[in-house]
């Protein structure tokens, strides 16, 4: 059988904050707010892969009220919740994301982010794309306030 689930995640910008994106530092004079380290791609891949299993969704299981996940590290959140999905028979296939911001480029490190992601997960290379668009100075991702990112997992039977 096959699965398809949906992550969605943004964050704002915040000063004294490193900018992790796909478990790579990116140079940037701004981070983003969060509870763990607001790693946005982290946090949309999560969800998808919980989504596709129904298995609920980050905030079930690693809740921002619960202190043990102050500035957790993302990418183990989501190693966490593919080893669940493992763990109810299905693994990762394949993965699509959209990161949307203005700034900044993002470009330069979509391979490193895709390879972080893949060995994070076990999963073979290829098999997390991503691409980077901007919001053309429309919204608060125009405005250059914050970041968001679309997710689309597939999981099959393992």
């Amino acid at each position: 059988m096959t699965r398809v689930g949906i992550g969605y995640d943004s964050h704002r910008f915040v000063e004294g904050r490193p900018l992790i994106l796909g478990g790579v530092t990116i140079p940037y004079a701004r981070g983003l707010a969060g509870h763990s380290d607001a790693d946005a791609v982290a946090h949309a891949l999560t969800d998808a892969i919980l989504g596709a299993a129904a298995a609920g969704d980050i905030g079930q299981l690693f809740p921002d009220t619960d202190p043990q996940w102050k500035d957790a590290d993302s990418m183990e959140l989501l190693r966490s919740a593919h080893d669940l999905v493992r763990g109810r028979g299905y693994a990762l296939a394949q993965a699509d994301l959209t990161i949307i911001s203005e700034q900044p480029k993002l470009g330069p490190h979509l391979g490193t982010m895709a390879a972080a992601l893949t060995a994070r997960l076990g999963a073979p290379p290829g098999s997390v794309s991503l691409k980077a668009k901007t919001n053309e100075g429309m919204g608060f991702i125009g405005r250059g306030e914050g970041i968001a990112v679309i997710a689309v997992a597939t999981l099959e039977a393992r």
